[in-house]
């Protein structure tokens, strides 16, 4: 029989055009890159709001981006010592430092990642990616291993970064991004008077030894240790005290925000000076701050470009040293 004669044949051959195009359309819309909604673009003066999570569509890419807030939320679970795929960090998870998957506004939230890096940075001297930044706090924070950088886990973890900071355009830092700076003390930090804050608010949740409270089974942390060998190490940015601090008074105790704080900024500082002085892992990276001139004012270690003492740079006052630089 000849098919191109029959009556039916046209039918036919436009019903499997159709097919095709239906497939070829189903195919690209589960792999083409997420649109982004300009509604929501901020500027440095706007508060930024995250976005909702509800939103992410179902498609190859945004069941990768929800991989990946699985992953910030649960580190332990898939990375950590009892990890299901692999074992690269110490049993902490990233919203530990990153409160709410990295969007709690002034609690470490990823705002500004997307719209920020690559970018170089002082403390590595190089031009940094998102995702040499994440294995840097693989490496310092969870006191871990790197990622491989072309991994699914890695991309998942970008792939969300990313979605997060949609709206957010190039170089601009929204407001609730990273941590509040906190203004300096006229004295030093003291890690006495930060004890006894310690003892009234955080260790009921913590500890009394600062050792967190661990899941039944052991493969995460309830409550994070906030020193000892299951903390951030040294060279973490929580070792650095304007950065603990400023997260402590917007994030701690539990329920605190930076809008409804329950410590007062010399209450926070002193804090973070009891807790940064509790013993935890020696990490050091030899990369760290080749230009020595470009160490923050409290950079716990030497050597430094000025005359201060490394007491003085580990717990201030720091107002003198800013002001010599």
């Amino acid at each position: 029989m000849n098919l191109i004669r029959t009556s039916w044949f046209p039918i036919l051959l436009g019903l499997i055009i159709f097919i095709v195009i239906l497939n070829q359309t189903f195919t690209c819309s589960k792999t083409a890159p997420i649109t982004i909604s300009s509604a929501n673009v901020y500027s440095e003066t706007e508060e930024w709001q995250a976005p909702d999570t509800s939103e992410i569509p179902f498609t190859d890419e945004g069941y990768l981006i929800h991989y990946g807030q699985e992953l910030i939320a649960n580190t332990a679970q898939y990375l950590g010592p009892q990890g299901i795929i692999a074992r690269k960090s110490n049993g902490m998870n990233c919203q530990n430092c990153h409160l709410d998957a990295g969007t709690r506004l002034y609690s470490n939230s990823f705002a500004a990642v997307a719209s920020t890096y690559p970018k170089y940075r002082d403390r590595s001297g190089r031009l940094e990616s998102i995702e040499f930044r994440i294995n840097e706090c693989m490496e310092r924070s969870l006191n871990g291993k790197a990622l491989d950088s072309l991994s699914k886990e890695m991309r998942a973890m970008v792939a969300y970064v990313k979605w997060i900071g949609q709206g957010v355009p190039k170089d601009i830092k929204p407001q609730g991004a990273a941590t509040e700076e906190l203004p300096y003390l006229d004295r030093a930090a003291d890690p006495q008077k930060g004890q006894t804050i310690f003892a009234m608010k955080c260790q009921r949740c913590h500890g009394a030894n600062g050792d967190g409270v661990i899941s039944g089974d052991s493969s995460f942390y309830v409550y994070p240790p906030l020193w000892g060998p299951k903390s951030y190490n040294v060279s973490a940015g929580m070792y650095r005290l304007s950065r603990l601090a400023g997260f402590i008074k917007n994030s701690m105790p539990l329920g605190a925000t930076w809008k409804e704080p329950q410590l007062t900024n010399e209450e926070a500082w002193d804090l973070a000076a009891f807790i940064n002085s509790q013993p935890r892992p020696l990490k050091f990276f030899p990369y760290d701050w080749p230009n020595i001139a470009k160490k923050p004012v409290d950079h716990p270690f030497g050597p430094y470009a000025d005359s201060f003492s490394e007491q003085q740079h580990k717990f201030g006052p720091f107002g003198p040293i800013k002001k010599s630089k």
